[in-house]
C-alpha cells in the first residue's frame, strides 16, 4: 500500500512536470506580453497626464512602442528552467528581470519598473550605437589619413622617377655629346696623319 502511494505521487509528480515543460512559454510570448505592458502604460501615462489624445500623440505613443520592441528585439535574453522560464536584459553588467513563464502564461513583474528597465535599455542601446557610430567616424579618418599619406608617397615616387628620367637622359645626351666631340677630333687626327 505504501509503495502504491509512493509511486501514485511520482507519477503525479512526473505528469505535472510534463505539462509544466509542455506549457513553458516562448520568448516571442515573453515579448507580447511586456509590450502590451508597456502599450498599457503608455497609455495611462498619456491619460495622468491629461495628453488629448490626437494623430501627434497617437504617432509619439508609436514611437515610444515601437522603440521599447526594438530594444525588446535586441537586449531581451531567457533563462529555461524547463519547467518555467523568465526573461531578462543586462543593464550595466546586471540582469533585469523582466518576466517569469510558467502554464502558457506569462507573468511581467511591476509596469513601472518594466517600463524604467527598459528605457535604460534605449538608451544603453543608443548610447552604444552612439559609441559605433564614433568608432566608424574615426575608422573614416584614418582611413583618409592613410589615402592622403599613400597618395603623397605616390607623388615623391612619381617625381624622384621624373628626376630620375631626366639625369638619365641628360647623361645621354652628355654620352652623345662626349661621343661626336671624340668623333671630330679622330676625324681631324686622321686628316692631319693623312
Amino acid at each position: 500500500m505504501k509503495l502504491l502511494k509512493i509511486l501514485l505521487t511520482l507519477a503525479i509528480v512526473l505528469m505535472m512536470v510534463v505539462i509544466l515543460a509542455q506549457t513553458v512559454p516562448s520568448k516571442d510570448r515573453h515579448k507580447e506580453a511586456m509590450m502590451e505592458a508597456v502599450t498599457e502604460f503608455v497609455e495611462s501615462e498619456s491619460e495622468e497626464r491629461g495628453i488629448v489624445d490626437n494623430v501627434l500623440t497617437r504617432l509619439g505613443k508609436n514611437v515610444v512602442v515601437k522603440a521599447v520592441e526594438t530594444a525588446l528585439n535586441s537586449k531581451l535574453k531567457v533563462h529555461d528552467y524547463y519547467v518555467c522560464n523568465t526573461t531578462y536584459i543586462v543593464l550595466r553588467g546586471k540582469e533585469q528581470t523582466l518576466s517569469l513563464g510558467i502554464l502558457g502564461m506569462v507573468f511581467t513583474f511591476d509596469k513601472d519598473m518594466l517600463h524604467e528597465k527598459l528605457q535604460e535599455a534605449l538608451k544603453t542601446g543608443s548610447a552604444e550605437a552612439v559609441t559605433e557610430k564614433e568608432a566608424a567616424k574615426q575608422s573614416a579618418k584614418e582611413l583618409k589619413k592613410l589615402e592622403r599619406e599613400k597618395q603623397k608617397l605616390e607623388r615623391k615616387q612619381e617625381k624622384e622617377q621624373r628626376k630620375q628620367e631626366r639625369a638619365a637622359l641628360k647623361e645621354k645626351k652628355r654620352q652623345e655629346k662626349e661621343a661626336k666631340k671624340e668623333q671630330k677630333r679622330l676625324e681631324k687626327e686622321a686628316r692631319k696623319k693623312g
